[in-house]
């Protein structure tokens, strides 16, 4: 798993990395750049750090539908990872599970695969997704195609 802000960097980890090539999501800016490069398999999410662009019904997830159809084209995958968000206190762990709906939303709009990364049961995973708007397809396919970071 690829995990820096330095584009010019991942363009190189990439390149060393092997498949699956899974690399975590940061900014908008840096998701942007790293979609259009194209060359990795998952884009993880939760990002790291703290948003401060938050609306009250709507996140800032440095995603958004134009992302997710450069996606979609160059047949990259949106990556959930369960386990981080199993570590987060209360307060997080609410945001974090509104920025997934968010993504769930967008994947469901554009057509992208989800897959759950970094859980224990595939029961629960499946569960939780299925809450948060998921369709039984995507959930269904998103833990069929669990990727591990060899760690």
């Amino acid at each position: 798993m690829i995990n820096t802000n330095d584009i010019e960097l991942v363009k190189k980890l990439i390149l060393k990395e092997q498949k699956p090539i899974i690399v975590k999501a940061q900014n908008g800016e840096f998701n942007r750049n790293i979609l259009d490069y194209g060359k990795f398999d998952v884009l993880l999410f939760p990002e790291e750090g703290e948003t401060k662009n938050d609306k009250l019904k709507k996140f800032d997830l440095g995603l958004n539908h134009v992302l997710a159809n450069i996606a979609k084209k160059k047949n990259i995958k949106f990556g959930i990872d369960i386990g981080e968000i199993k570590r987060l206190d209360r307060k997080n762990k609410g945001k974090n599970l509104g920025r997934i709906i968010e993504i769930i939303d967008i994947c469901k709009k554009s057509g992208v695969s989800l897959i759950c990364y970094n859980y224990d049961d595939e029961r629960n995973a499946s569960a939780i997704l299925l809450s948060l708007g998921a369709s039984t397809q995507q959930a269904s396919e998103a833990v069929k195609s669990n990727y591990s970071d060899g760690s």
